[in-house]
């Protein structure tokens, strides 16, 4: 038994989609550790979530703040609502670009990746400054777009002109013309704003692992699109470095292109890192700063964590990858997961110190949703009984765990 009589627990899952939210399983595993710790534990708990879905939700619940509803555009062009945030003093914006141009809102039509563009995310962003933001959290992620932000900043003021001064249709099928942006027309405030911008993937802009090659086929990019794309993110690069804004930063073409995470969302980052020098930060990593997370994990003993799945993806930018690279080398992991397809080896050698299935001789995924908040409880106590005095609890859990089913 750890001999801290005093020890900081603190809970951080994501969610399990399909099942609970990341605030719910946070309450379930908070119960579970309850049952087994001191009074004079500190518990402290964090739902968390990786810069996808779910971010929005996590940043303004941490600022008890509520989500607003403003009138926007599909990838298509078609209006919808999004949801978006402010914190308390109005200064600070959270925006999830798939809000506005997200893929499965231009799912029920034939997708359009030549035409799909980012100007709903752009009209999000310019009524936050118009309100008085000069900070921005842009979460991306299922965007249907390929547009390199382009459309975002035509929303600002921004125009795109080929050879003859006139202006590209929306989208990145276009960009292969584009030879000068003109900036003159900016939205006040829109130069002034401080950008950080969550990603998930590592990917370059252009390129084979670029956002055209790796992620249009999902958009509904044809083999030709995706060179199409390609090339006129590449010449979208060779303009941006052109601008005074972009050359001050010390930005080339080749830079541009090959800076990691700048292919996330279809290239939305692009003009903001070179125009407005927005900083690409992991979104799990800026999930936690905003919440408090960050200062939090530096002072536990435990971390208790979950998510539907744990494989390697985890381990590449996720919240589990987060939490093992922040936490303190004595501090204990325990994650729960709906499925787990790591080994305990692999789990060892990636920090994780207790890997523990969601669920032991559940016959369904519809019986393992149905079932997740008590199960998950049940394994929130038995972390922290492995914790305090590890052994084989393995037996006494699933005759619990079938209780709770039963």
């Amino acid at each position: 038994m750890p001999e801290n009589p005093t020890p900081v627990v603190v809970i951080a899952p994501d969610s399990f989609k399909g099942s609970l939210s990341a605030a719910d399983a946070a309450a379930a595993l908070e119960r579970g550790a309850r049952e087994m710790l001191p009074e004079t534990a500190t518990v402290l708990t964090f739902p968390m979530a990786d810069g996808g879905e779910g971010s929005l939700d996590a940043v303004l619940a941490a600022w008890l703040q509520p989500a607003l509803t403003l009138s926007t555009v599909d990838a298509i062009g078609r209006e919808r609502d999004a949801s978006y945030g402010f914190d308390l003093d109005g200064r600070r914006a959270v925006i999830e670009a798939a809000q506005a141009n997200g893929l499965p809102y231009v799912s029920e039509v034939p997708l359009q990746p030549l035409r799909a563009d980012s100007y709903g995310v752009g009209l999000i962003a310019a009524s936050v400054i118009a309100r008085g933001a000069r900070e921005i959290t842009l979460f991306l992620g299922g965007s249907a777009s390929t547009d390199g932000g382009t459309g975002l900043l035509r929303a600002l003021g921004a125009r795109f002109l080929n050879s003859d001064g006139v202006e590209l249709a929306a989208g990145g099928g276009e960009l292969t013309s584009l030879a000068t942006i003109d900036l003159d027309g900016l939205i006040d405030g829109a130069l002034e704003t401080t950008w950080r911008v969550a990603v998930d993937v590592t990917n370059p802009l252009t390129g084979e692992h670029g956002a055209a090659t790796v992620f249009g086929p999902q958009k509904g990019a044809s083999a030709s699109d995706i060179t199409l794309l390609d090339a006129g993110l590449t010449r979208l690069s060779e303009v941006l470095a052109e601008t005074t804004h972009a050359s001050e930063r010390g930005f080339s073409a080749a830079g541009i292109a090959s800076l990691p995470g700048m292919g996330a969302a279809g290239g939305i980052a692009a003009g903001l890192v070179a125009l407005f020098g927005a900083k690409l930060v992991p979104g799990a990593q800026l999930v936690a700063d905003a919440i408090g997370l960050s200062d939090a994990i530096t002072t536990a003993d435990v971390i208790l964590t979950g998510e539907g799945r744990l494989d390697h993806q985890s381990l590449d930018g996720k919240v589990i990858d987060y939490l093992r690279g922040a936490k303190s080398p004595t501090a204990w992991l325990a994650v729960v997961a709906g499925v787990n397809h790591l080994t305990p080896d692999e789990s060892a050698a990636a920090g994780i110190d207790l890997a523990l299935p969601l669920g032991t001789g559940i016959q369904s995924r519809k019986e393992l949703f149905q079932y997740a908040g008590p199960l998950l409880e049940a394994r929130g106590a038995h972390a922290i009984a492995e914790w305090l005095d590890p052994t084989d609890l393995e037996a006494e859990f699933d005759d619990d765990e079938a209780e709770d089913g039963a």
